[in-house]
């Protein structure tokens, strides 16, 4: 939420200024509730732990890959398990035997063109999914002139031919995968296309983890570790807000002990 380079203590201060107006600006125009989202344990912990604090804690899960110094890909796989390992370069290996190719375009090698592509994919995907296409082709114009910089895009071609793609967005040490989408139904496409290409790019480009979202017993089967994350919320209807603390409360319960049995699955040889 405040700048990750601020000393602790500067940071705390901008976090609670930052809390306290949002929850003025709240009440000023009659909103019925305020939501702090992503914020670091430390800024989580802090607006909570205050005394008679506003806010109610809810504790989500996400699934990030860690780039603990790897060579290469395969200095990655050489840390999991036999089976895990061979698993993954079979599904590699699979995707190679049918012809299939990727561009990874980042900045200047992005083009309208890949983004009209992109976006038959994303449609394609929701289609299939029954769900809401809430990315209008206009938002990726935006981001085009706005960010390409931070964008990396990987297209995934079949004779040539764009058929599958995912974009993830470039930080400072982390590489967020975002939106997948796919024409062609191809076992282990969409596992290349989000997940092990985006661990080559981070490792090629020594970026410290790759953030792959929510949802995913998939993921954590292919290394990306399930991690906590962190929100504050405020309503201001009283009764309302008793009832939402009483379901984050139990929901943090139900993801602790899901999130202790996915670190059951991860690939990762045993310590000795």
């Amino acid at each position: 939420m405040v700048d990750p380079d601020l000393d602790k203590a500067t940071a705390t201060r901008a976090t609670a200024a930052l809390a306290e107006a949002a929850l003025a600006s709240a009440s000023q125009l009659g909103f019925s509730s305020v939501h702090m989202t992503f914020l670091t344990k430390d800024e989580h912990d802090h607006l909570i732990t205050q005394q008679q604090s506003p806010w109610i804690s809810r504790e989500g899960m996400q699934f990030h890959w860690h780039n603990r110094g790897y060579g290469d890909f395969d200095d990655f796989l050489g840390t999991l398990s036999s089976r895990k390992r061979k698993a993954i370069r079979r599904e590699r290996r699979d995707i190679k035997d049918a012809g299939l190719g990727f561009d990874l375009l980042r900045g200047e090698d992005l083009k309208p063109h890949h983004w009209d592509a992109f976006y038959e994919f994303y449609l394609a995907t929701i289609d299939r999914k029954w769900g809401g296409a809430y990315l209008t082709r206009g938002f990726f114009d935006h981001i085009h002139q706005t960010m390409r910089d931070h964008i990396l895009l990987v297209i995934a071609k079949h004779d040539d031919k764009a058929v599958a793609g995912a974009i993830n967005f470039v930080g400072k040490d982390t590489l967020y995968g975002r939106n997948w989408g796919s024409v062609v139904d191809i076992p282990f496409l969409h596992f290349e296309t989000c997940y092990y290409q985006a661990i080559s790019y981070a490792i090629a480009n020594g970026l410290k983890k790759v953030e792959a979202g929510a949802q995913g017993l998939h993921k954590v089967q292919r290394g990306y570790e399930p991690v906590p994350t962190y929100s504050v919320h405020h309503m201001t209807d009283p009764g309302f807000h008793a009832a939402v603390k009483d379901f984050t409360a139990k929901e943090a319960r139900h993801i602790a002990r899901e999130r202790q049995e996915l670190m059951g699955w991860m690939p990762y040889k045993a310590a000795t």
